[in-house]
């Protein structure tokens, strides 16, 4: 498969924003919208700063981009992400016309946009979303592995 230059750039701007979960040790998954060759919204998950289970990488950058252009329908926008969106994710995805999704790491457990579910291509939906998958895939999965080799020897270690 031929991966689109832009798609690298954007995808290496979300995984920036991944590295800022990692360092305040959340989940690292960044996401951002790219409106009209501008990018318009950038996140990273932030569950645990916020203490809100909903605060995922997708969902904040969906609120900021449709702040910024004005509109809930986003229909003109790529939403680029470090993981395959979960069910909740896809499913706002849905919900705000999202025009095009693109992401780096499959999901097989609990991926909604193909892997485990297609919440993003359903046919009873009233909307899809583009997917392309892949992008910088081997980079993201660097980075969540590390985070979860950290996370468990942190964890082994207080067990000692």
């Amino acid at each position: 498969m031929k991966i689109d230059r832009n798609d690298e750039t954007y995808m290496a701007m979300a995984l920036k924003q991944a590295m800022r979960a990692y360092d305040e040790d959340e989940v690292p998954i960044g996401a951002i919208i790219v409106h009209n060759d501008t990018v318009i919204a950038k996140a990273w998950n932030q569950v645990e700063l916020l203490k809100d289970a909903t605060a995922h990488a997708e969902i904040l950058a969906i609120t900021q981009a449709s702040a910024a252009i004005g509109d809930w329908r986003l229909q003109e926008a790529t939403l680029y992400v470090t993981k395959e969106p979960c069910a909740m994710c896809a499913g706002a995805m849905i919900n705000s016309k999202l025009g095009r999704l693109v992401y780096a790491l499959r999901d097989e457990r609990s991926g909604a946009a193909g892997s485990a579910l297609d919440i993003t291509g359903f046919d009873g939906m009233l909307h899809k979303v583009d997917v392309t998958g892949a992008v910088l895939e081997e980079e993201c999965l660097q980075l969540i592995q590390s985070f979860f080799q950290k996370r468990r020897a942190e964890k082994k270690a207080k067990q000692k």
